[in-house]
């Protein structure tokens, strides 16, 4: 289970240190382009999880088929080094907008790795707005 947020930096190099009580479960990781601007980093059974998700969709649909192409085609295995970090393709940093800042928040089942201006901006937007959100909620049985 991963929660918290956590402030890294990425260096030049495009390596990227992973807090080391993530770790554990991220032996075998994969790494994804996510929603909102950001990257999403999945423990590898976790991954085969949403991946077989993905493939069932019907391909029919362009959504479904848009949304398994961002998901499956932007995605690469990552293996950490003796410093614990991973390296970041320049495709990933680039659709991210990465930069040397970064905040890494863990979400239950996935990690998710953000330009940390935009991580700020998008928190304080969330927010303000964390009533109405809450409200939707109930919708889906929150």
């Amino acid at each position: 289970m991963f929660v918290g947020q956590y402030q890294h930096n990425l260096d030049p190099k495009g390596r990227l240190a992973i807090p080391a009580k993530f770790r554990v479960e991220l032996k075998k990781a994969v790494v994804t382009k996510g929603l909102d601007s950001c990257l999403f980093l999945y423990p590898k059974r976790e991954w085969d999880k949403m991946a077989e998700k993905l493939a069932s969709l019907p391909i029919n649909k362009a959504n479904t088929r848009a949304f398994s192409r961002l998901m499956l085609a932007g995605a690469m295995e990552v293996e950490f080094d003796k410093q614990g970090r991973i390296v970041l393709p320049d495709y990933l940093r680039e659709f991210a907008g990465l930069k040397k800042n970064t905040i890494i928040a863990g979400l239950y089942s996935r990690l998710e790795i953000w330009d940390e201006e935009k991580w700020n901006a998008y928190k304080q937007e969330t927010e303000k707005n964390s009533t109405d959100i809450a409200e939707n909620l109930n919708d889906l049985g929150v």
